[in-house]
């Protein structure tokens, strides 16, 4: 006998709740079971997420879905997050990698998002512990490399009375690869038919164990190419797809143009040079008609670029044989690239009018209001994301009064650093010089300054507004010497900290009856800190950028739990099993104070075949350092102005519009000062957010009630059918821009006033609006889960695997411009599916396989707006006549194609979306900067991967 006796192996299913699951390595598959583990194939206890006590059938009493190596590997998926949001419970991407024009800290991760209640209301774990947050509260799961993944256990249910903060929506707990035996190589290649997007992926796992211990490391490497949005016809021709060529285009436009009159801003007539003309010759000059527009998306990324480098080692020790050391460590690099057009400069955002005195100015003695977009310099930005991970601790095993008891105590220590890179803004600074006063010295060449003071030409370039792209001539913003001068590189640098101490127990406290009572408690420390400081230029304003201030702030918190597993009946007719489960967890915040949650769960099993389960868990989400210490940011809104006469419900004359300095008549104003035909309509200014220190926790209810049939008369059946209701109070949330000017001038309550400033035309030239527990919102809905596993027929193993969830309803609480409270979220909106369903077959024969998954989106709807079809037009909703645009149902299709060599080998050929289905055109472009849902295949990926055993 080893030193690792078989009492010593059936312990480890008792192992408490913070390491017990990296050390249960039964469900990992025989491949990776060390010989000295064989003997934990006997487990009878198990812990699974969402419950700190192990039992015989622990994983029925929650919603839960498992997926195992194997069944990742058959999708063809090259990261965690991809999977998962193929998952039928899976909410629209937090910030999907078609939102081209996302920035700050989050933008470049991948998040996961369950019930569509929002990616930080789905806690991330790795191996039980908490995955680093960002300062908002958002979990990247890029940073967990696929090849050290064992399997991926997605609880559905609220666990705050387990895990504590954020698991609202459900948890997430990614289990890695312990004792691996031996090494295994994988390579995968893969790109779109359309020949772009370019994904390889190369790993090495290997691993060794003894009598004592083991270690197992994975190193892996992936890149994917970017996707230019020319390059899809959806994302081609502007915001409305390619039956409406140009809709999306704008004003500002790589013409140049500048304005003759200006106001009044309804009026204003804008003139652009002619081709061939001279650019300081007034009469050479020409209206700007739309052809001259500029259609953004030719120089915007449909998807980013990424690149990433994982390194994870996994380290186990029986220093005896009651005591077991176990360490996991981390290190990932990932990059992200971005791109997006020039930046839409207009001059009378920033007060830089092209000087009266500058060489280019076809009209001397006049300073000329201008607007060109900055073609030649796209925007880029390059996040970079370094992780450090170390989780560690002792676990052990004592009997007390002849009950078994498990102990653990640990530590968790998780940094990330963020870099970005940013070029393509113009700096302010610079810009005013440029446009200043200029002259052609005695060498022909334009120089910032006059005659009697110039300025040398290393401390200014004089620049020409009004000279179109591609046309050269003295201040060419293609000038090599003029970019450098006017585009500075701008860095952003942060990083969050994340550090744990956890001590747990749990076992036995005496027998009952029906069976042991279990039970689990114990006490977390921790602490989070984070900081996010954007470049001097972003803070001071002095860029064509957004605007932001550093976000820094930390706390800390005290947390004791207690679980108790009551068995009530058990082996009766009609009650084979009845357990209930009871939780709470107490948890102390520095920052707000303390809060208890509590959750309450049962297992009826009137059958052997049928079991009956429901939960009720209390949860809450503490505010995050960004919502509490968060730094000012900018950006570019849609809106509704109540006082512009176009407006649905215009209040345009009412005191409180005339009081603003509203004209009668005013029309809302926006890109390029133009007057809006279309509502919401995107502000030419930047308006101002900020985070609240004096925000609360969100507090929810979650409940499920559920049944599982496993009939005895069809063997390798088993059917799941579970109800969820979730409901969320005290949800943080940004004040809606409407939301303030209904308040404001609809409403008449002045002190929401304080923060809107109008221009002399009337426009909103600047609005504050920051967070607040305002928000509210319901779901309910049904998962239905059937797998089949066929006897094994001559022609092979087939097993198919139907899961759907059905969302009968997503009520989000607001008001209408009555101020009256409405619903205005629904089942059917953007991203909000009413069906989703994934139905899997797999076939296996000997050395072949075959795998097929259809993946099922039932129809949306959006907004009808001006100029756009709409479908729909007798439903009512926000008790107003309200037409909508209603979609189809979509459907993708993937399938791999895997032979096992006699080398050892796997070859795998697939391709996702191999029918290369592109979904429809969505003018609200949801989770997307483009017309079309951000969750949706771009195309067809064909791929090739080969692993090598060892």
């Amino acid at each position: 006998m080893t030193y690792r006796s078989s009492r010593s192996a059936i312990r480890h299913g008792l192992l408490p709740a913070s390491i017990a699951i990296a050390l249960v390595p039964v469900i990992a598959g025989a491949q990776e079971t060390a010989p000295a583990a064989q003997d934990t194939a006997t487990l009878d206890r198990i812990e699974v997420t969402g419950s700190r006590i192990r039992g015989t059938q622990m994983e029925t009493q929650q919603p839960i879905i498992t997926l195992t190596r194997q069944e990742i590997e058959k999708q063809g998926f090259t990261s965690v997050a991809d999977v998962l949001q193929n998952l039928t419970s899976a909410g629209s991407p937090q910030i999907s990698r078609s939102e081209a024009l996302s920035s700050g800290e989050n933008t470049g991760g991948y998040y996961i998002d369950i019930r569509n209640l929002g990616a930080a209301r789905t806690l991330i774990l790795m191996n039980g512990k908490r995955l680093g947050a960002t300062t908002s509260g958002l979990q990247d799961l890029s940073q967990i490399p696929m090849s050290a993944i064992d399997r991926v256990e997605v609880l559905k249910d609220g666990a705050s009375a387990i895990y504590g903060s954020d698991a609202i929506a459900g948890v997430v707990n990614v289990i890695t690869r312990k004792r691996f035996e031996g090494a295994e190589a994988t390579a995968y290649v893969g790109q779109y038919s359309e020949g772009d997007g370019e994904t390889q992926q190369f790993s090495f796992v290997t691993g060794s164990n003894g009598e004592r211990g083991g270690m197992t490391l994975a190193v892996e490497y992936y890149k994917q190419d970017p996707v230019f949005a020319r390059d899809r016809d959806f994302s081609a021709a502007g915001n409305a797809g390619p039956d409406y060529p140009g809709s999306g285009s704008s004003p500002v436009s790589q013409n140049g143009s500048f304005c003759d009159p200006c106001s009044p801003s309804s009026a204003a007539r804008w003139w652009t040079l002619r081709p061939g003309g001279n650019p300081t010759v007034r009469a050479d000059y020409i209206l700007h008609t739309a052809d001259k527009n500029a259609n953004a998306n030719e120089q915007m990324l449909l998807t980013t670029g990424l690149e990433r480098r994982s390194v994870f080692a996994n380290a186990n020790y029986d220093v005896t044989e009651n005591i077991k050391f176990n360490a996991d460590v981390l290190y990932n690099h990932r990059s992200t690239d971005q791109q997006s057009a020039g930046y839409p400069y207009q001059s009378g955002s920033f007060g830089t009018p092209l000087s009266a005195d500058s060489a280019f100015n076809p009209t001397p003695g006049t300073a000329l209001t201008f607007r060109r977009r900055l073609w030649e310099v796209p925007r880029t930005t390059k996040s970079e994301l370094e992780t450090y991970r170390f989780a560690g601790g002792l676990s052990g095993f004592f009997e007390l009064a002849g009950n078994a008891w498990d102990w653990d105590v640990g530590a968790l220590m998780n940094r990330n650093n963020v870099t970005k890179s940013q070029h393509g803004d113009a700096s302010l600074i610079a810009s005013r010089r440029a446009l200043g006063p200029s002259f052609i010295n005695a060498d022909g060449i334009a120089q910032c300054g006059t005659v009697a003071s110039p300025i040398a030409l290393d401390k200014c370039r004089p620049w020409n507004p009004l000279l179109p792209h591609g046309v050269d001539g003295p201040g060419s913003l293609s000038d090599p010497d003029l970019q450098a001068f006017l585009f500075p590189y701008y860095t952003d640098t942060g990083y969050t900290r994340t550090t744990s101490y956890t001590a747990n127990m749990a076992g036995t406290l005496f027998e009952l009856p029906a069976g042991d009572l279990g039970v689990a408690f114990g006490y977390e420390h921790r602490q989070e800190r984070g900081r996010f400081a954007p470049d001097a230029f972003r803070q001071s304003g002095e860029s064509t950028g957004l605007g932001s201030k550093t976000t820094q702030g930390e706390y800390s918190l005290d947390e004791f739990y207690l679980e108790l597993n009551i068995p009530i009946l058990a082996d009766m007719p009609f009650a084979k099993e009845l357990t209930v489960n009871v939780a709470g967890r107490y948890s102390d915040y520095s920052n707000f104070g303390d809060t208890t949650n509590g959750k309450f769960g049962f297992t009826w099993r009137p059958l052997d075949e049928l079991l009956v389960r429901g939960t009720f868990a209390e949860g809450f989400r503490a505010p995050t350092i960004d919502d509490l210490y968060g730094g000012l940011s900018s950006s570019f809104e849609s809106y509704t102005d109540p006082c512009g006469s176009g407006a649905v419900n215009s209040v345009n004359g009412n005191a409180a519009c005339t009081s603003a300095g509203v004209p009668l008549n005013y029309v809302q104003l926006g890109q390029g000062l133009v007057p809006c035909t279309t509502y919401p309509c995107q502000t030419p200014d930047q308006f101002v957010n900020g985070a609240n220190p004096a925000l609360l926790p969100e507090t929810s209810k979650s409940r499920t009630a559920g049944l599982v049939w496993s009939p005895r008369w069809v063997q390798g059946l088993d059917i799941s059918l579970d109800w969820y209701k979730y409901t969320i109070e005290n949800m943080i949330i940004q004040d809606d821009v409407d939301r303030i000017l209904r308040d404001c001038y609809v409403l008449g309550n002045s002190s929401r006033c304080a923060g809107i400033v109008r221009a002399a035309d009337g426009h909103i030239s600047s609005l504050f609006y920051g967070l607040a527990n305002l928000g509210e919102m319901e779901t309910e809905g049904y998962d239905l889960g059937v797998k089949y596993r066929l006897p094994e027929l001559s022609i092979g193993k087939v097993s198919l695997d139907w899961q759907t969830s059905y969302t009968s309803k997503y009520d989000e609480a607001g008001q209408n411009a009555a101020g009256k409270d409405v619903i205005i979220g629904r089942v059917g909106d953007e991203g909000i599916f009413r069906v989703r369903s994934n139905m899997g077959v797999n076939w296996e024969k000997n050395n072949f396989s075959v795998s097929y998954m259809a993946r099922y989106y039932s129809g949306m709807t959006e907004q009808c707006v001006t100029n756009r079809p709409c479908n729909d037009p007798d439903r009512i909703a926000n008790d107003e006549p309200a037409a909508l645009r209603r979609t189809g149902s979509n459907t993708f299709h993937d399938v791999q194609f895997s032979w096992k060599a006699p080398w050892d080998a796997t070859v795998a050929i697939g391709a996702n979306n191999v029918f290369d289905h592109q979904g429809p055109i969505m003018f609200t472009a949801p989770d997307s900067a483009f017309p079309y849902y951000g969750g949706f295949d771009i195309g067809r990926v064909v791929y090739l991967k080969y692993q090598q055993r060892f």
